[in-house]
C-alpha cells in the first residue's frame, strides 16, 4: 500500500466486524495506528490480534460517556495523540410506528444518535490540540430519504447528517474536517442482525442499478480518502456508496423499447 495514513492515529468504533472491521484493515495497511474499539470484547480483542503491529482493542459503549472519557484518557496517555474519529457503531429494529415502543426508540437513539454526538465530542480536544483531524461519521441513505418500518432509525441517521454539518461548521477554524458517509445496503452482519434468514441481495436486487449489495470494504475505501490527506478541503459533506439507489426511481419492470399504449 502507499501508506496513505502513515503515524496517523484512528479510533474506529464498532470495529470488531463488518464495515468497522474492514475499515481497521485498510487503515492498518496504509500505515495508521488503530484503536478498535466495541462491546464485543471476543471479536475485537481477536480483530486486533489477527490485523497485529500495534492494533489494539478497547471495549466502549458508544452511548456511556463515561466509556468514552475512559478511551479517550486512554489514547491520550498511550498514543498522544487522535487524527481519525470513524463514528461507524449502530444498530437498527424494523417496526412500524405504532408499534415501535419508546424503550426499543430510544435503545436505537443512544447508540445511533448519542453516540456520535459523544464521539465527536470527546474528540474535539485531543484534534484541537494538533489543530487538524477527520471525523468520518456513518450514516446511510436512510438518512437522505425515508424508509417504511424504519422510523428510528431513519431519525438517527438524518441527526448525523445534520450533526455532521454543524460540527463541520464549528470546528473548522480548529482543522478539524467532519463528514458523513452514506452507505446503502452492504453485506454485513448487521442485516442478520436484524432480520436472520432474509435473502437481502434478493430482496433488493431489483431496486439497486448495480443489481449486487455493497461490499465493506467499498465503504471502507471511502472512509480512507475521508481520513487522508486527499480530501483536505472536503468538510460537511455527504458521500454516497449505494449502488445508485438514490440517484433516482428504477423501473425495471418497464419495457421502455416495447410500443406504448397511448394515454387517454
Amino acid at each position: 500500500m502507499s501508506g496513505r495514513l502513515n503515524g496517523r492515529v484512528a479510533l474506529i468504533t464498532g470495529g470488531a466486524r463488518g464495515m468497522g472491521r474492514a475499515t481497521a484493515e485498510l487503515f492498518v495497511s496504509e500505515g495508521a495506528q488503530v484503536v478498535i474499539a466495541d462491546t464485543r470484547a471476543d471479536d475485537g480483542e481477536a480483530a486486533a490480534k489477527e490485523l497485529g503491529g500495534t492494533t489494539r482493542f478497547v471495549e466502549l459503549d458508544v452511548a456511556d460517556e463515561a466509556a468514552w472519557d475512559r478511551a479517550i484518557g486512554e489514547i491520550d496517555t498511550e498514543e498522544g495523540r487522535l487524527d481519525v474519529l470513524i463514528n461507524n457503531a449502530g444498530i437498527a429494529a424494523f417496526s412500524p410506528l405504532a408499534a415501535m415502543t419508546t424503550e426499543e426508540f430510544m435503545r436505537i437513539v443512544s447508540v445511533n444518535q448519542l453516540g456520535v454526538f459523544l464521539g465527536m465530542r470527546s474528540a474535539i480536544p485531543l484534534m484541537a490540540r494538533a489543530n487538524r483531524g477527520s471525523i468520518v461519521n456513518i450514516s446511510s441513505i436512510d438518512g437522505l430519504a425515508g424508509s417504511p418500518m424504519a422510523g428510528a432509525y431513519v431519525g438517527t441517521k438524518f441527526a448525523v447528517r445534520g450533526m455532521t454539518k454543524v460540527a463541520a461548521l464549528e470546528l473548522a477554524a480548529s482543522g478539524i474536517r467532519v463528514n458523513s458517509i452514506h452507505p446503502g445496503v452492504i453485506s454485513t452482519p448487521m442485516l442478520d442482525d436484524v432480520a436472520p434468514g432474509v435473502d437481502f441481495a434478493g430482496l433488493f436486487r431489483s431496486s439497486i442499478p448495480m443489481q449486487r449489495l455493497g461490499r465493506p470494504e467499498e465503504v471502507a475505501a471511502l472512509a480512507l480518502f475521508l481520513a487522508s490527506d486527499e480530501s483536505s478541503y472536503c468538510t460537511g459533506s455527504e458521500f454516497v456508496a449505494d449502488g445508485g439507489v438514490t440517484a433516482g426511481l428504477m423501473f425495471n419492470s418497464i419495457d421502455f423499447a416495447a410500443p406504448q399504449q397511448e394515454a387517454v
